[in-house]
């Protein structure tokens, strides 16, 4: 199957080198699904740590189930470690919000 490129409005098939260097593209992005995955993760953990910083307030009392959430986020990384657990992670309803418990405030 041709595959095209617009040039200025126009489709224009792409010659043989630039199919070449797009099959190697697509094919590092298959390749570096886990990691965009667990990139995505870090950034939706840092986020969430972002919206609680201010616990950390020398004049703020930081509840404990807020400690042990903020704990339980650093340690995503490290305690997920595979694809699998990722798409847990990532799992979104009908609604298009994270169905994982660890991503909600206590």
């Amino acid at each position: 199957m041709a595959r095209y490129k617009n040039v200025n409005g126009e489709r224009i098939p792409l010659t043989s080198e630039e199919e070449t260097q797009r099959d190697i593209e697509e094919q590092e992005f298959i390749d570096n699904t886990v990691q965009r995955k667990l990139n995505f993760v870090r950034e939706l953990r840092n986020e969430r740590l972002a919206q609680t910083d201010w616990y950390s307030n020398s004049d703020v009392t930081m509840p404990d189930n807020i400690k042990t959430w903020r704990q339980s986020l650093r340690d995503l990384p490290q305690d997920n470690t595979t694809e699998s657990q990722y798409d847990l992670l990532l799992a979104r309803n009908s609604d298009g919000n994270l169905t994982h418990t660890v991503w909600s405030k206590p």
